[in-house]
C-alpha cells in the first residue's frame, strides 16, 4: 500500500521553514558581515601611483598613498583589517631576502602611512622572505635546502621591524619549525607585547596560488617546489600538530590557506581548538570566480557570496580575501539571497 507523505515523514516537513524569504532569514544558521573581512593588499615602490594585475582581474598593485587610500575605503566600508604583500624591483632581492629587514621598504612605508591616516583599520603583516628572496622561496636557500633555523631568525627581526612601523598583527607565512615562539620571543623583548600573531599554521603546498605568484612577481624565480616546508595536501592530521605547536609557542589566531579547497581542515582547527581562525581565499580562488563570471558561467556576486558562506559554516571567524571590498560593497546595500 503506498504511503502518503505524512506517512513517510511523520508530519516532520523541512521545507515550511524555507516557504518564505522571511522565515528563510529567520532560521538561518551563518550569515556574513563586513567584519569577517580581511583585505588583503599588495604594495609596489614609488607615489601615486597602480599597477593591474593581469591574472587576478580587478586587483592592482598600490603604492604607499594608494594604500591609504585602501585604507579609508576599508574604514568606510566596515572592513577590520587590512593585509599587506610587497613586490619589489628585482635588482633589491637577494638570496636571504635581506629588504625584508629594511625599516623604509614599502612595507613598512604603508605601514606608517596607513596608522597615521586610519589608525582604527587594522593592519596585518607577513614576514615571509618570498617577496624579497632573488630564488622566490619563503626561506634562505642554500645547496638547495631551505635553512629553517636562519630564516626563523631572519623573519623574527623582521617581525620586529614590521611592528615598529605600526603592525598590528605579525602574519608569519613561510612555514619554518619554531617561528612562533621565536617572532613572540622577539615582539616581547622589543616592547611590542600588545602586537598579535595570526600564524599560517596550515598552509598547504598548493596548485592555488598560481596568480600570487604573478602579483608579487615570484613566479619566474622560483627554484625547484615548497614541498619541503608546506603542508602536503594529503594531510589533515599533520595539520592539527602544526595548528598545537603554534598555539603552544605564542600564537593569537590561525590561519588555513588555501581556502575553499580546505574547509575540512578549518572545520577540524576550530572544533579541535576553539582557538580565532582564519582562511585565506587565494589568488587562484579569487581567478576562477572571476574567470567563470568573465564567461558567463557564473554569477559573480552570487558565487562570491555563496563562498563566503561556506567559510563560515566551516566554522572561519574570518577571511582573507580579495572580494573584500566588493563583498562590503553588497553588505551596505542590503543583499541578501
Amino acid at each position: 500500500m503506498k504511503r502518503s507523505v505524512d506517512e513517510i515523514t511523520g508530519s516532520r516537513r523541512l521545507r515550511r521553514n524555507r516557504r518564505f524569504d522571511w522565515s528563510r532569514r529567520m532560521v538561518r544558521e551563518n550569515r556574513v558581515t563586513s567584519d569577517d573581512l580581511i583585505w588583503p593588499v599588495f604594495l609596489i615602490e614609488g607615489k601615486n601611483r597602480t599597477e593591474p594585475i593581469a591574472a587576478m582581474p580587478g586587483v592592482e598593485r598600490l603604492t604607499a598613498d594608494k594604500a591609504v587610500d585602501a585604507a579609508k575605503k576599508a574604514r568606510d566600508l566596515g572592513i577590520p583589517a587590512i593585509a599587506t604583500f610587497a613586490n619589489i624591483p628585482l635588482e633589491k632581492r637577494d638570496e636571504t631576502g635581506s629588504a625584508v629587514l629594511d625599516a623604509k621598504g614599502v612595507v613598512n612605508e604603508a605601514t606608517r602611512a596607513m596608522k597615521a591616516a586610519v589608525p582604527e583599520v587594522g593592519i596585518i603583516t607577513d614576514v615571509a622572505l618570498d617577496p624579497f628572496t632573488s630564488h622566490g622561496h619563503d626561506g634562505i636557500l642554500r645547496d638547495g635546502i631551505i635553512l629553517n633555523d636562519e630564516t626563523v631568525e631572519q623573519v623574527a627581526r623582521a617581525a620586529v621591524v614590521q611592528a615598529d612601523a605600526g603592525a598590528d598583527i605579525i602574519a608569519p607565512s613561510e612555514m619554518m619549525d619554531g617561528r612562533i615562539g621565536a617572532i613572540r620571543d622577539a615582539l616581547d623583548d622589543a616592547g611590542h607585547q600588545d602586537v598579535a600573531i595570526m600564524s599560517y599554521a596550515t598552509k598547504f603546498a598548493s596548485a592555488f596560488y598560481g596568480p600570487y605568484r604573478e602579483a608579487v612577481s615570484t613566479g619566474g624565480l622560483l627554484k625547484g617546489d615548497k614541498k619541503t616546508y608546506y603542508l602536503d595536501p594529503a594531510n589533515s592530521d599533520d595539520a592539527l600538530r602544526e595548528c598545537e605547536l603554534d598555539i603552544a609557542e605564542g600564537a593569537d589566531m590561525l590561519m588555513v590557506k588555501p581556502g575553499m579547497p580546505y574547509l575540512d581542515i578549518v572545520a577540524r582547527v576550530k572544533d579541535a581548538f576553539a582557538m580565532p581562525t582564519f582562511a585565506y581565499q587565494v589568488s587562484g580562488e579569487y581567478s576562477m570566480i572571476m574567470a567563470g563570471a568573465e564567461k558567463g558561467f557564473l554569477d559573480r556576486d552570487k558565487a562570491m557570496m555563496e563562498a563566503m558562506l561556506a567559510f563560515k559554516r566551516a566554522g572561519c571567524d574570518g577571511v582573507l580575501t580579495y572580494f573584500a571590498p566588493l563583498v562590503a560593497e553588497l553588505l551596505q546595500k542590503g543583499w541578501r539571497e
